[in-house]
C-alpha cells in the first residue's frame, strides 16, 4: 500500500541570527528528505508594543521604513544562508514571508494559515536576567504550539 505524501510545509521563523541560519539549513535538509516545502518567516516586531520612550513617536512613515529595512535584511539573510547551505539554495519549494506583529502570535497564525506540519527555529539560548526579562520566543512556541516545534542551537565553533 502506498502512503500519501504530505505537502504541508515546514515553517521556519528567522530573526537573522546565527541560530536562525542553522535552523534554516537543518529545516532544508529535513524538507528535502520528506519532500515538503519550506516557509521562511520573519516577523517585524510591532514598534508600538516595544518598551521605551521612542515607540510613542513612531508614525506610519517610520513604521514603513522599519518594514522596508526588515525586508532588506531578510533578503540579505537568505542570500547569506544560501551561501552557507547548498540544500537551501537548491530548494525549489520555498516561500518567503515578512509580517508585522508580536512574534509568537504571528508565527502561530502563519503556521495555522498555511497548515504547517511543524516549526523549526533557532534559539539564541539566553540565560539568567536576559531570559527572565525578554523571555524566549522558542520557549513560548514550544508551550503554545499545537504543532511539533524543533529548536536548533548554533553549532559550536570548529576547533
Amino acid at each position: 500500500m502506498k502512503t500519501k505524501k504530505t505537502h504541508h510545509p515546514i515553517l521556519v521563523p528567522v530573526d537573522f541570527s546565527s541560530p536562525s541560519a542553522e535552523a534554516l539549513c537543518f529545516a532544508s535538509h529535513i524538507a528535502k528528505c520528506v519532500e515538503q516545502p519550506l516557509i521562511v518567516l520573519h516577523v517585524v516586531h510591532d514598534p508600538g508594543s516595544m518598551p521605551g520612550y521612542y515607540s510613542a513617536g513612531l508614525g506610519k512613515k517610520q513604521l514603513r521604513r522599519i518594514e522596508d529595512r526588515a525586508e532588506e535584511m531578510f533578503h540579505r539573510f537568505l542570500t547569506d544562508t544560501m551561501g552557507q547551505c547548498p540544500t537551501f539554495k537548491k530548494m525549489k519549494k520555498k516561500t518567503q514571508i515578512v509580517v508585522k506583529g508580536l512574534p509568537v502570535t504571528r508565527i502561530l497564525e502563519v503556521a495555522d494559515k498555511f497548515h504547517a506540519s511543524q516549526i523549526i527555529m533557532g534559539s539564541q539560548g539566553r540565560t539568567g536576567l536576559k531570559h527572565l526579562l525578554l523571555g524566549s520566543v522558542a520557549e513560548q512556541l514550544v508551550r503554545l504550539s499545537p504543532l511539533p516545534v524543533t529548536v536548533v542551537k548554533e553549532a559550536p565553533p570548529k576547533q
